[in-house]
């Protein structure tokens, strides 16, 4: 156990805010998503697995846009249902793409990523080394202010069930899609808040790299 915070403690000081990579858009239009067709569901469940090789190649617009309609995005636009789950249809929970050209909050409704900051954060979204190269960090943030019908003690565990369920449809999109993924929940909220501007009621509550497996050193993937 002292190793391993010695380890965290180490990883966490290393991570920093960096220039972006490429131009930080103040927004990403994205493709429409395919809503139809991949692999079969089973076969997806059997394939889902956590990985921690990320390549550092980044992924195709079609991609992204299929992964964040995938996690959290509307798949019912008369009444604004989502391909996730929330307590009272809330949907507390903002999914932020954080890439090597800045920050991005997904907006679902118009199915668009808008920028927050142009920063490269994607060292700060975790203790991990692979988080600073992978080409896309998630991060689950939940927003209690939008919780007034749920009893303040309950609201962050609310939170967290919702944001579970879109790193569930996370992992089956990206076994579906070949893609390699880790959720992770250790990561240094506070400090992360602050250099996403969040508001004193919205908190950080789970991360998640998604990206192509590494074959650097000859590896295949299991």
């Amino acid at each position: 156990m002292k190793h391993l915070f010695r380890l965290g403690t180490a990883l966490r000081d290393q991570g920093c805010p960096r220039p972006v990579t490429g131009v930080a858009s103040a927004r990403i239009e994205l493709p429409a998503p395919e809503r139809s067709g991949g692999m079969p569901i089973m076969e997806a469940f059997a394939r889902r697995r956590t990985t921690r090789r990320f390549a550092s190649t980044l992924l195709d617009d079609a991609t992204l846009s299929n992964l964040l309609w995938a996690a959290n995005g509307i798949n019912r636009e008369p009444d604004g249902g989502r391909t996730a789950p929330s307590v009272l249809a809330l949907h507390e929970i903002d999914v932020y793409a954080v890439l090597a050209c800045g920050l991005y909050r997904y907006d679902p409704h118009r199915h668009c990523l808008d920028l927050g900051v142009a920063i490269d954060l994607r060292g700060l979204t975790g203790y991990q080394e692979f988080v600073c190269d992978a080409p896309l960090d998630l991060v689950y943030v939940a927003d209690l202010s939008r919780m007034h019908d749920i009893a303040p003690s309950q609201r962050e565990p609310f939170a967290s069930a919702s944001a579970g369920a879109i790193v569930e449809n996370v992992y089956l999109f990206c076994a579906g899609a070949r893609l390699v993924v880790a959720a992770r929940s250790w990561l240094n909220r506070s400090s992360l808040g602050v250099e996403m501007h969040l508001p004193h009621d919205s908190v950080a509550v789970l991360a998640q790299t998604v990206g192509h497996f590494d074959l650097s050193d000859g590896a295949e993937e299991s």
